[in-house]
């Protein structure tokens, strides 16, 4: 859950709260219980088939839309990737490092990592790295929020304003991402979790959703204590942009360290969840083994579709190809397609045998939840989009 708040996800609730102040906050709230019926329905999958999400799509709906949503999550995970691998060389860049230089360092020690090590480790790896994230909560309270603004202003909704459509659109798609549907899943299996571990799971995935979402908030919360009411928002499109727009407000060094800190656990740990979901996914489809627990030599498909992402994202990062647009524009085109994969994940949820079958009321909430943050999401996006 903490690759949630990935790099994207921190840059768009930046966007967020330096264009609109603190009007986006109850967005953030609001999809605390949409991320956990969503993550906990994927939960529910793995630990009571042990299938993979695209195994259970071409077993119950065809191949024809198994690939066309494996072909969709590739499009964002390799999106969602170049994000993550451009916020690093952001925070490269504040320590003086040149993007080369860092797309080195970090695909090196990713795949380092893969090689190296089984699942577990790499879990507990990653889950180290996302800690870091922890620090925007520093950031919030050194950034002194004015209670009566933050609650004049949250309360303040500007429906009819087409850009704020299209930043709502892209908080959607910023905490509900089709690579969390098909990773957690995935990792259920790889964690060999049966339906005996599904209430600890489900406490698992809660505390996640919670985490995850209150940093989002505190991101918005401190670029909207600062840039939001100084009118100085501008394109905080980079880490780089973003820590040098709030350095005045929060101190030079203090400012660099903490969203340097805190940019590197989110966009590190997205980093490993995102291609290994690539990796997993398109060997799972192709029928070959798909484990960090497979020596290289027996998963090839695995370790050189993970290896590929990452030094063809590496490369065109290094580059220095113009990504300004990139991080929203990922979000967004990850709420478009919320139809798609959410309803695959609501009916393969009904196809369950009938003691974890949902069903009855619980059928009904979680068909709704998903309808409308389909349904909103898309709304946003097209409305944003089109103005």
């Amino acid at each position: 859950m903490l690759a949630d708040t990935d790099a994207g996800s921190v840059i768009t609730a930046a966007q967020s709260g330096a264009a609109w102040g603190y009007r986006l906050l109850w967005l953030q709230l609001l999809l605390i219980p949409v991320l956990y019926v969503v993550q906990e329905l994927t939960v529910r999958l793995g630990t009571v088939t042990g299938q993979g999400h695209a195994h259970l799509i071409s077993r119950h709906f065809g191949k024809f839309w198994a690939w066309f949503s494996v072909s969709t999550l590739l499009v964002c995970c390799l999106g969602a990737l170049l994000t993550e691998l451009a916020g690093l060389a952001g925070v490269g860049a504040l320590l003086g490092l040149s993007a080369p230089l860092t797309m080195v360092l970090v695909v090196g020690a990713l795949l380092a990592m893969a090689y190296s090590q089984a699942y577990l480790t790499v879990e507990r790896i990653a889950m180290a790295i996302g800690a870091f994230e922890l620090v925007f909560l520093v950031v919030v309270v050194l950034a002194r929020p004015d209670p009566a603004t933050l609650i004049a202003q949250a309360t303040d909704i500007p429906f009819h304003d087409h850009k704020y459509l299209y930043l709502i659109a892209a908080n959607i798609g910023a905490v509900i991402m089709p690579w969390m549907v098909f990773f957690q899943q995935s990792a259920v299996i790889e964690k060999k979790l049966t339906p005996d571990d599904l209430p600890a799971a489900r406490m698992d995935t809660i505390l996640g959703a919670v985490l995850t979402q209150v940093i989002m908030a505190a991101v918005l919360v401190a670029t909207g204590a600062t840039l939001g009411q100084s009118g100085q928002s501008g394109d905080l499109d980079t880490v780089a942009r973003i820590a040098e727009a709030i350095t005045p407000f929060l101190g030079e060094f203090g400012g660099k360290l903490l969203f340097g800190l805190g940019m590197t656990g989110a966009a590190l740990v997205a980093a490993i969840v995102v291609t290994l979901t690539a990796a997993r996914t398109l060997g799972e489809m192709l029928g070959v083994k798909c484990s960090l627990d497979d020596q290289p030599r027996d998963a090839p498909w695995f370790y050189g579709a993970y290896t590929a992402a990452l030094i063809v994202c590496g490369l065109v990062v290094a580059s220095g190809v113009n990504l300004v647009s990139l991080s929203v524009g990922v979000q967004v085109m990850n709420a478009l397609l919320l139809p798609f994969v959410l309803g695959f994940l609501y009916l393969l949820a009904r196809r369950l045998p009938a003691p974890f079958r949902l069903r009855g009321a619980h059928a009904v909430v979680c068909a709704g939840i998903i309808a409308l943050a389909s349904l909103f999401g898309v709304y946003s996006g097209v409305a944003g989009l089109f103005e």
